[in-house]
């Protein structure tokens, strides 16, 4: 029980990181490939030293397809983070966090392509729920145009990535998941070091600042915590602590970036915060439709 309790504080405070992580990105005023690169290259630092703590660098640790999934898996990721920061700039942290948790979806479409499995009717529920959600957000557009049109796809595609890598982690089962992100934050430094600005290094206290908390906090800590969490919690639960992300990114942007969600894309985000939420954790539509009714006619 004491385990258990200290899986849910450890999966609270990895959600509420990873919900400030917009924030810190739009202030830190760098191209976005500079601030994915310095997240990959610091971040790199902190789960390194992480690993050697933990004794994870030991001789046959990875076969060398491991690695190669590792690897795929870390160039998703990478290109998952370019897109949902670029995302930012266009569509404002929360819509771009909203259209991000379609990501269940998307996995559940690549897991029935590559691996085998199947939809039920509860799913195509909640797949339906969710595009439902997800007009209401485009149609929502008033003061957008395009350029809102364009974030929303940024976003998207993040979500795309984000799934491909979630795939290939699956395939890495038993492998050490704090082994895994330093593949993969060692993937992005190299992919990225050639288009980042190295030439003219910042000066600023404020900009180091924000880069070394994305890649020491909402990298290596909250990688350290995540992990932590998931091989404490049973998947039920896991999945439900993960929605305090979007809240809390949705409660960073009103107040310290003073974005407000318009009534429709409100109702929207819920939607589709209600479709992920009862996907990842296995809601039946009609049970829950009995339920409420019970409770009403008691």
């Amino acid at each position: 029980m004491a385990n258990e309790r200290r899986g849910q504080l450890e999966m609270i405070a990895a959600m509420l990181i990873s919900g400030t992580i917009g924030w810190f990105v739009v202030m830190s005023g760098l191209p976005v490939i500079d601030v994915v690169f310095w997240r990959c290259a610091i971040g790199a630092v902190v789960l390194a030293l992480i690993c050697w703590s933990l004794g994870l660098f030991r001789k046959g640790a990875l076969s060398r397809r491991t690695f190669a999934i590792a690897v795929a898996g870390g160039v998703a990721i990478v290109l998952n983070w370019l897109l949902l920061f670029s995302s930012y700039n266009h569509a404002s942290i929360s819509i771009a966090t909203m259209v991000y948790n379609t990501q269940p979806f998307m996995l559940l479409g690549l897991g029935v392509l590559f691996l085998g499995e199947k939809v039920t009717g509860e799913k195509l529920f909640w797949l339906g729920l969710s595009f439902l959600g997800m007009l209401a957000i485009v149609e929502g557009k008033s003061g957008g145009g395009d350029d809102y049109i364009f974030g929303i796809l940024l976003a998207l595609g993040a979500a795309f990535f984000y799934s491909l890598a979630a795939l290939a982690a699956k395939k890495l089962k038993g492998t050490p998941p704090h082994l895994i992100a330093l593949i993969q934050v060692i993937t992005g430094t190299v992919m990225l070091a050639p288009l980042a600005n190295l030439s003219e290094l910042q000066t600023s206290v404020a900009v180091w600042s924000n880069l070394l908390l994305l890649g020491g906090v909402h990298t290596g800590l909250m990688y350290v915590l995540l992990y932590g969490a998931i091989q404490k919690l049973p998947t039920h639960l896991t999945g439900a602590l993960s929605f305090l992300y979007p809240v809390v990114a949705i409660l960073v942007d009103r107040f310290a970036l003073g974005h407000q969600l318009q009534p429709v894309r409100m109702v929207g985000s819920a939607v589709i915060l209600l479709a992920a939420a009862g996907v990842t954790l296995g809601w039946r539509p009609g049970r829950l439709l009995r339920r409420r009714g019970a409770a009403g006619a008691g």
